[in-house]
């Protein structure tokens, strides 16, 4: 008769809770701000049609450092634009290896490496707009490399998500705190950011196919005071869309301001997140009225750009921080 005990199996060792690091949050949140840095530089570049300036990619004429472009504007914005991705793709590998060795949190560590996978994505498509933009499309009056600049331009919204959701899941207030909002919140706020993000998607169609003056009057559509185009074409089209879902943003925006403030959950952070909101709002329909109305400037046109990334990036935030007991697997009260 074997008479040896049986050890008991070995017990799987408990999962880790999540903590707090202050270092890993203050580096998420230098990566969440120098996003809009990259934002600010590209949509500068473009404004004023200098994302042309090189004709070459990854480097500038050949060279990390092109002759002249500290003088000629359009080779200082487009130069700039390439070098503020490169930090940006090198903070966001740091980041994503610190979160890798150090982060308890599974879905995190996924997110992290999906930022990673989003920067060099990001990288391959502006340069595919360069080295393809001789490519012309007659049947759609565009380029292939206008068609990847759209696609660069919508790739940088979710960019910008991405990193403000690590910089948040990384911070104090969400490891230790629960937020326990309604869950009518949690929907509107995700529907207000599919908004948004079709909305900028229709944008940066609009700025690729040059069609920020295809209808030159505003708030009106004709300079008779007509709702609609007189004529249509796609510039048209394109751009009439725009300021439809516009109107709708302004209904619906404002909608999800009131729900946030209203509920008993909402901390003081998301009250007051919701009110910036409402300013970013009239902010953004300003500076689209005087595109316009000084035949599309570059300081307007760029600050357009700037404050619709940052419209998103603050109903995101929103909708991110009340989703917060749903994605640490708890049941929102």
């Amino acid at each position: 008769m074997d008479t040896a005990i049986q050890s008991p199996p070995t017990a799987l060792p408990p999962s880790r809770p999540a903590a707090f690091r202050p270092g890993l949050a203050t580096f998420a949140g230098i990566g969440a701000v120098w996003v809009f840095v990259l934002v600010t530089l590209g949509a500068f570049t473009t404004s004023i049609g200098a994302g042309m300036a090189f004709a070459d990619w990854p480097l500038s004429n050949g060279s990390l450092n092109p002759i002249g472009w500290l003088d000629n504007l359009s080779m200082f914005a487009e130069h700039s634009h390439r070098l503020s991705a490169g930090m940006m793709s090198i903070i966001t590998i740091v980041l994503a290896v610190w979160i890798g060795r150090t982060e308890a949190r599974p879905w995190v560590r996924k997110l992290a490496w999906f930022a990673v996978g989003l920067v060099l994505a990001q990288a391959i498509v502006g340069g595919l707009r360069v080295l393809l933009d001789s490519h012309a499309l007659p049947s759609l009056e565009t380029s292939v490399g206008r068609l990847f600049a759209m696609l660069h331009a919508c790739l940088a919204q979710l960019f910008v998500c991405t990193l403000i959701a690590i910089a948040v899941a990384c911070s104090r207030g969400w490891i230790e705190r629960g937020v326990p909002v309604s869950a009518t919140v949690r929907r509107i706020g995700v529907i207000c950011c599919a908004l948004l993000f079709c909305q900028l998607a229709i944008a940066a169609v609009l700025r690729h196919s040059f069609a920020g003056l295809a209808i030159p009057t505003f708030p009106h559509s004709t300079p008779e005071g007509g709702l609609l185009p007189a004529h249509w074409d796609f510039r048209v089209s394109i751009h009439f869309a725009h300021r439809v879902m516009a109107a709708i943003l302004t209904i619906v925006l404002p909608t999800f301001v009131f729900l946030v403030t209203r509920d008993r959950g909402a901390t003081l952070a998301m009250r007051t997140a919701a009110s910036a909101l409402i300013s970013l709002l009239g902010l953004q329909i300003f500076l689209g009225a005087q595109i316009i109305w000084t035949q599309r400037t570059a300081t307007m046109t760029t600050g357009h750009v700037l404050v619709g990334a940052m419209t998103l990036a603050t109903t995101f935030w929103l909708t991110w921080v009340a989703h917060r007991d749903a994605l640490e697997g708890r049941t929102a009260a």
